[in-house]
């Protein structure tokens, strides 16, 4: 069994052991078990501690220690390069992933603990990403709910309230309301936050709730009938709130808004944007119509336009083939070749359609008398494929 120097302080930083074995992994990495260490297994949705291992009488030597895992009682460090056994190893953690990993598992319990209290809902899945915290709770929760529960947990973020760390037989535990994931025997590590929170967690935690700094959720959407949370902590909701305050500026200045009214501003834009794009789309069918009426009776049409959007391809084609009287056959120009729109009253296109994938390196179909796709040809290469299938462009289009 490794000695756990994590449970004794979840603060230390270095300390010194020695390598009991260290063996090949399939994998092609290297799993070394030491004495003794600092470095926390993953586990309980915690990740593994990173650093380095510096071997004794050898200390320009720094061997990096990528991830830490646990098996059978021993825990396995995860190195690139072999460590000799026998010798004497320094351990260094990388303390700042360690101190944010620390705080965002500890404000999660807190508002899993507040959760659970004011809803009576249960964490069911806890994962620390690297963009965020997850949390999956089954009942679901309205982001003023979360909003409420945010402010409540930042409130004992602020008391600076001390964890509490005791372990119990489970005896001891019969009569002690903690929440945990499953039904625990033997000894049992309880975690304390006052006033949020009493949890089952082999996990490490602040000693104080004051560490945290900052809880902060940032998003929820509706999760297996229950309601998935993302959060952040500490160091992680700082630069999180950061960016997101600078991506506000950013967006005041463009919008001409004060910060406190962008929301606002994008609204209007939006609404704006919504209502030129109607007038484009009223001006488009009125071409559209004029173009489908001038070329009424001429039996099959080729067009060719420039950078038309996918949906005013399909209008002008589907207006065309009402007048023509014959096949609409319509190449939107683009950088890499053209979008292509056909068209026939009661026809079947699949022929002419797979030729026109085969001839003009397109891809693309649809139903028997409406087709479209993209091809990657060119407007010459396009007038020719059209000429020798009974196509003739309009004379300003050769």
């Amino acid at each position: 069994m490794t000695e756990k120097i994590y449970y004794q302080d979840a603060f230390i930083r270095e300390f010194d052991a020695a390598v009991i074995s260290c063996t090949a992994n399939p994998k092609g990495y290297y799993e070394t078990v030491l004495d003794r260490t600092a470095f926390y297994p993953e586990g309980g949705g915690q990740n593994g501690d990173t650093g380095w291992l510096v071997p004794e009488g050898n200390e320009s030597e720094r061997i990096e220690v990528f991830d830490t895992h646990e098996k059978e009682g021993l825990i396995r460090h995860y190195t690139k390069q072999p460590v000799p056994e026998g010798v004497s190893v320094h351990g260094v953690l990388d303390f700042d992933r360690r101190f944010a990993l620390m705080q965002n598992h500890s404000g999660e319990h807190i508002v899993s603990g507040l959760v659970n209290s004011r809803f009576g809902y249960n964490n069911v899945g806890f994962h620390m990403g690297a963009d965020a915290v997850t949390i999956d709770f089954d009942g679901e929760l309205t982001m003023e709910d979360l909003r409420r529960i945010e402010e409540a947990a930042n409130e004992i973020v602020w008391k600076d309230l001390e964890t509490g760390i005791h372990v119990y037989d489970e005896h001891e535990c019969e009569n002690l309301s903690y929440r945990s994931k499953k039904e625990l025997h033997g000894e049992v590590r309880l975690v304390t936050f006052p006033e949020a929170d009493l949890c089952a967690c082999c996990g490490t935690h602040v000693k104080r709730t004051g560490q945290i700094g900052l809880i902060r959720i940032i998003s929820a959407e509706r999760f297996r009938g229950g309601v998935r949370v993302q959060m952040l902590c500490g160091r992680d909701a700082y630069r999180y709130d950061t960016a997101m305050v600078e991506q506000n500026h950013l967006v005041s200045v463009a919008l001409s808004a004060k910060p406190a009214l962008t929301g606002e501003a994008v609204t209007r834009l939006k609404e704006t944007a919504a209502a030129d794009a109607f007038r484009v789309m009223e001006t488009e069918k009125k071409l559209f119509e004029m173009k489908a009426g001038a070329l009424s009776g001429c039996g099959n049409v080729l067009l060719i336009e420039e950078e038309l959007s996918p949906d005013s391809l399909r209008r002008l084609t589907d207006a065309v083939m009402k007048t023509c009287g014959g096949i609409a056959c319509v190449f939107s120009l683009t950088q890499d070749g053209a979008r292509y729109a056909i068209g026939q009253e009661n026809g079947d296109l699949r022929e002419l359609n797979k030729k026109l994938n085969l001839e003009l390196e397109g891809r693309g179909g649809g139903k028997p008398f409406f087709v479209q796709g993209s091809c990657r040809s060119g407007k010459e290469q396009i007038i020719r494929w059209a000429q020798e299938n009974g196509f003739e462009p309009e004379p300003d289009q050769k």
